[in-house]
């Protein structure tokens, strides 16, 4: 099946940035992301929904108000929490989680409109039945989580402010009140679920498990959405971490298929595949940039791993890089160890193993990938060693006394770019850090307000 099949050439470019639009956007309405998307996005609806359900599985919900797209996970990502933040740009915690799964839940078809005062009214004694959570009015850290919450719904345009304000209700819970239009439509398309909620015993449970299948051809397309649904969530595919049906996919024209439905440009290396997005239109990271300390001081350690790994005096250790299953073991236990127990209807399997007899004959295994591995004392070197170099007034007032912050936060990015590995000990340097061998500091740069920032040549 070939992606944008019945699109001419002379429109294939705008189908792309319609696809494009439609993957980094949790929801399109009429005013989200900005005014005229929709339009854009209505316009190849049709042939969208077919790509996206025949190239990757999933579901495009298009009406004539608002674009959504249903995604099925094959693994868990700790960057999808990405989707749930303040406007602050700070990540939802799990209180600010459970506030949204509840005020989202109060909301009644037969109510097109409700008063904030009325919903704390509501979703109070849920709140305070589950153990832990609660909310109370006169905490402000309980406040300030619900209104991030309803910020977050009026963003994708499920809440609509028609009188009132929310800062008064903050100020005088008693005496301030806002009151909401709410849109059920868009409501429903933010939530939903794989499966019902109540049926699920594991966070493994919201899993994509469809590609259980005893026939060869059936697992075969399932592999090869698998491989395509990997190179559109992640910055880089490694073979050694992916199974053998999906790296035979792989090899078998997805990723060229992948590059015509989004416009981006395959990378193929021994170690991996990627699609690479020079014009930074694809993607929630753009990296290497000049966003702020941490994407810069990541940038530097990139260019100081590098010098180290080249330097022939100097002796590094290969470990070799473990599996993504390793990773969604810890990951699954430590998610499933905040499952609330009691309640949970337990009657339904929602995944099963392959039996052996039933895997593909594969033409050759995957290759385990060794990568050099970096002590965290040689990373705390690094990192001092920037701030000796360039001063510690480069990395803003939030870092400069905080070189082990930084050090931490630049690794977190690095990790989730899939250029590092975080070990016990260390890191492992990935192949794709070797993309970034040769950036090139400029020197530092004063700006008008006296911060000194580093841009790169």
């Amino acid at each position: 099946m070939k992606a944008a099949k019945d699109i001419p050439l002379t429109d294939l470019g705008s189908y792309q940035h319609a696809v494009r639009l439609v993957l980094t956007h949790d929801v399109i309405t009429a005013t989200r992301p900005r005014p005229g998307v929709l339009e854009q996005v209505l316009r190849h609806a049709d042939q969208m929904t077919k790509d996206f359900r025949d190239l990757l599985g999933y579901t495009l919900i298009a009406t004539t108000r608002q674009v959504r797209l249903a995604r099925r996970l094959d693994v868990l990502d700790p960057t999808q929490s990405a989707a749930f933040a303040a406007r602050s740009g700070r990540p939802f915690d799990r209180r600010r989680l459970a506030y949204l799964c509840l005020v989202l839940a109060s909301f009644q078809r037969s109510r097109v409109e409700i008063s904030l005062a009325d919903l704390v009214r509501t979703f109070t004694p849920t709140a305070n039945a589950i153990d832990g959570l609660g909310f109370d009015a006169t905490i402000t850290a309980h406040k300030a989580a619900v209104v991030d919450v309803l910020d977050w719904l009026v963003d994708r345009g499920a809440l609509r402010l028609s009188d009132g304000s929310i800062e008064a209700w903050t100020a005088d819970t008693d005496r301030g009140d806002a009151l909401y239009d709410i849109d059920h439509d868009i409501c429903a398309a933010v939530f939903r679920p794989a499966r019902p909620v109540q049926h699920l015993t594991s966070a493994a449970g919201l899993l994509d498990a469809t590609f259980v299948s005893a026939k060869q051809r059936a697992q075969r397309e399932a592999a090869a959405q698998r491989a395509a649904r990997a190179l559109i969530e992640f910055p880089v595919v490694y073979f050694a971490q992916v199974d053998a049906e999906m790296a035979e996919a792989l090899t078998r024209g997805v990723a060229e298929n992948v590059a015509r439905l989004t416009g981006l440009t395959v990378e193929r290396r021994a170690e991996g595949i990627l699609l690479a997005d020079a014009g930074g239109r694809c993607t929630d990271r753009p990296f290497p940039g000049r966003g702020g300390a941490v994407n810069r001081a990541a940038g530097l350690l990139l260019a100081k791993i590098a010098d180290l790994i080249e330097d022939r005096g100097q002796t590094l250790t290969a470990h070799e890089l473990p599996a993504v299953a390793e990773d969604q073991r810890d990951l699954l236990a430590r998610i499933d160890s905040a499952l609330p127990l009691a309640g949970v209807v337990r009657e339904l399997a929602w995944s099963a193993p392959f039996d052996d007899a039933e895997r593909p004959v594969v033409s050759q295994a995957v290759t385990p990938l060794l990568a050099p591995f970096v002590e965290q004392s040689r990373l705390r070197v690094m990192i001092d060693e920037l701030y000796d170099e360039l001063g510690a007034a480069s990395f803003t007032i939030t870092w400069q006394h905080d070189p082990p912050g930084l050090l931490s936060a630049a690794v977190a990015l690095l990790a989730d770019l899939r250029l590092l590995r975080p070990v016990a000990g260390g890191v492992l340097v990935l192949p794709a850090a070797a993309r970034y061998r040769n950036i090139k500091l400029a020197l530092p740069v004063r700006r008008a307000e006296g911060q000194m920032a580093l841009d790169f040549s």
